[in-house]
């Protein structure tokens, strides 16, 4: 009986024993199919998506290119500065960001004044938004399903709902989160944004330094601020950059997209810095970004970035600022020193190599009140030199003489009789005092109006008849326009600078308009024009396109050094003056006799110069046309504009000037315009004996080297 209890019980095990194996061959079978299944049906697809990886580029901005002057010394150049940055990965949520918001703004100091009213109402909803889902109805979210409404219009409902009091909930801490939070969310993800890079202290760095693994996509790095280590000195010419706040200008953010650029990325924004923005911007640092799901997984360096190019300019700089010292202390003593000058607030120099074109110095001022302070200050406008255009005088008389004999009306040793020109209907036209019969040159000495009246009348088709009327020829202003064209007068130079203004045509062809054109009292020219005018009288005929821009040079190795030469500009001669070289000459001579002969109107000040200049001054009565001409309504008052051209020495020019005072005085010439060109054309020659006995001693040096050596 027990045996056969036994051979039951182990039959019973066998048979449970059978029936779980057939139970796991089952299911091991079902779990071998369903695998098959997959890998033969799905195997491909889920293989691509554990493959699935994106490669994106980010290229990141380079420091700027250095601006250095003829001589090689730093104008503009990058200071280093600490920096604190975020870089979004894809992937990163608005929870994770603002995470690291609040965690960063416990170590900096951020500001928040530019945190706009917007930025305030979605920060609120962020941090309520149980509290912002009440501030739209059942109805209203209705709507949006039923596609009656958009989201963005519902969202805006909510925005506008939230009241002065809820967004007066947010404290100088949320606000300084938001601040930074704004920061991290200005840019395109894997891109680097600036959280702060002004201003961080050393604290501020090595705390947030000592927590980068707390702060996931913040990092401390060194960053760059653009910096002119002259000051106020050529500041306006040299142009600005964007901060990273401003990024790229809005109305070409889409040029410089398309040309890789990051649009908080830093750019030129004016002159200079814009001019030459492909030459300074440099090459940008390449970054493959391998991500997985929007997580970067690698980054490799595809290329290594360099720095901007460096601008080498035509302008020396200890030349510029003995000449802007000039233009400032004369405005300002002059401004004191003399009870007629209620409108002068200006002063223009600019200075050029008459045969390159090379511009050495270019310089303007301004003497304003401070709406603040009520103080007077001197603010840079070397801008104005030619974006501003002014009545010139008798520094245009060359050009007529030129006009006349290029017209065939007069030739060279012509001689008129100067005297008060009385026309029917018109004023008195007359010279500053009466000469006699005087050929061009003594006319161009004395500068006598009536000279160039009777030369004008002339390429008008008429003669001059005592109480007879004025008729001019049809085309007269044009033939002569079209001449002092020839010279730069009344058109473009071409200076390698933006918003070049060309001057003013006077439209009325009024007869006794043209005479006043003829001495520089009609049209409106540049205190550029006027140098690039007397540049092309001074070198024998060649109108040449001045520039400041002398060499593009790659980055130097070492600081301090100038890197090899990339490009040189070279002289652009613009055109040739179609006249005879001996009426040049002759106009050359006239111009030498103003300075360097007795009763030349410009030899008191120049006479006993040794780089023996010529030139010629010009007074031009004008109208007060100056920031507050809307005081004065119809009628503004009546002032004059002091000129000076030149260049030395008279014979094979060095260099070239123009000197512009716009309502300089009303009744009393203050000398002004003379002072100013003395003093500069003194500075420059000074300078030139300076580097002159430096380079002596450097040979000398060098010489004595050389005999130890041996």
């Amino acid at each position: 009986m027990e045996i056969e209890t036994k051979k039951k019980n182990k039959n019973n095990i066998s048979i449970r024993f059978n029936v779980l194996f057939f139970f796991v061959f089952i299911l091991f079978s079902v779990l071998v199919i369903r695998l098959g299944f997959v890998q033969i049906v799905y195997g491909e697809s889920f293989r691509r998506e554990v493959e699935r990886t994106e490669d994106v580029i980010v290229k990141n901005p380079m420091p700027r290119g250095e601006i250095v002057d003829r001589n090689g010394k730093i104008i503009v150049d990058n200071t280093p500065q600490k920096a604190i940055t975020y870089t979004r990965q894809q992937d990163t949520s608005t929870k994770k960001l603002l995470d690291t918001a609040r965690k960063l703004a416990a170590y900096i100091e951020k500001d928040t004044k530019k945190v706009t009213d917007r930025e305030k109402r979605d920060f609120w909803i962020l941090k309520n938004p149980e509290r912002a889902a009440k501030k739209v109805s059942k109805k209203e979210k209705r709507l949006v399903e039923t596609k009656k409404m958009s989201d963005k219009d519902l969202y805006k409902r909510q925005l506008d709902r939230i009241t002065a009091e809820e967004l007066g909930e947010l404290t100088p801490a949320d606000l300084e989160v938001l601040a930074i939070y704004r920061e991290m969310t200005s840019g395109y993800a894997l891109t680097t944004q600036f959280i702060k890079n002004k201003n961080v202290t050393d604290k501020e760095f090595a705390i947030v330094s000592e927590n980068l693994d707390d702060l996931p996509g913040v990092d401390t790095t060194i960053d760059w601020d653009r910096k002119n280590k002259f000051g106020n000195t050529l500041s306006s010419v040299l142009g600005a950059v964007t901060s990273t706040e401003e990024g790229l200008p809005k109305e070409e953010a889409d040029k410089f997209v398309a040309m890789g650029y990051g649009r908080n990325e830093r750019v030129g924004k004016s002159y200079l810095e814009m001019q030459y923005e492909d030459v300074l911007s440099g090459k940008r640092e390449r970054v493959q970004n391998v991500t997985y799901k929007g997580t970067t997984i690698k980054s490799n360096t595809v290329s290594k970035g360099q720095r901007g190019n460096d601008l080498v300019l035509t302008v020396d700089m200890d030349l510029q600022q003995k000449v802007e010292k000039i233009v400032s202390d004369e405005l300002v003593k002059t401004k004191r020193a003399y009870g007629d000058t209620p409108f002068l607030d200006r002063a223009y120099v600019v200075l050029m190599e008459p045969y390159s074109g090379e511009i050495r110095a270019i310089a303007g001022k301004r003497y304003v009140r401070d709406k603040k302070t009520g103080n007077y200050e001197i603010q840079d406008d070397a801008l104005g030199t030619f974006t501003t255009s002014y009545t010139m005088g008798s520094v245009v008389k060359g050009a007529t003489v030129l006009t006349g004999y290029q017209t065939g009306v007069i030739a060279p040793g012509n001689y008129e009789v100067d005297e008060p020109i009385v026309l029917k209907k018109t004023p008195i036209k007359k010279s500053y005092r009466t000469f006699g019969n005087i050929s061009d040159l003594e006319a161009l000495k004395v500068s006598s109006n009536v000279y160039m009246f009777k030369t004008a009348m002339k390429i008008g088709g008429t003669h001059y008849v005592p109480n007879g009327t004025l008729n001019l020829k049809p085309g007269t202003f044009s033939v002569m326009r079209n001449t002092f064209a020839q010279f730069g007068l009344g058109v473009k130079t071409g200076i390698d600078l933006p918003n070049e203004t060309s001057g003013v045509k006077n439209s009325d062809t009024t007869p006794g308009l043209a005479l006043d054109l003829a001495i520089g009292q009609n049209d409106t020219y540049t205190p550029l024009q006027l140098v690039q005018y007397v540049s092309a009288i001074g070198n024998g005929g060649n109108r040449v396109k001045p520039h400041l821009v002398k060499q593009i040079r790659q980055p130097a190795e070492k600081k301090g050094e100038l890197g090899p030469v990339l490009s040189e500009v070279e002289p652009v001669v613009l055109n040739r003056l179609d006249m005879k070289q001996e009426w040049v000459e002759r106009i050359q001579e006239g111009y030498r006799m103003v300075m360097q002969e007795q009763g030349g109107t410009g030899y008191s000040t120049f006479g006993g110069k040794d780089y023996k200049p010529a030139g010629k001054t010009g007074t031009a009565q004008a109208f007060y046309d100056g920031p507050d001409r809307k005081k004065y309504g119809k009628e503004p008052p009546p002032t004059w504009n002091i000129t000076l051209i030149g260049y030395a020495p008279y014979k094979n020019p060095e260099i070239a000037m123009a000197v512009v005072v716009p309502w300089a005085y009303q009744s009393n010439d203050n000398g002004m315009n003379k002072n100013i060109g003395s003093k500069v054309m003194d500075a420059y020659f000074d300078l030139k004996k300076e580097h002159e006995g430096g380079k002596t001693e450097d040979k000398q040096a060098e010489t004595n080297d050389a005999s130890e050596a041996d």
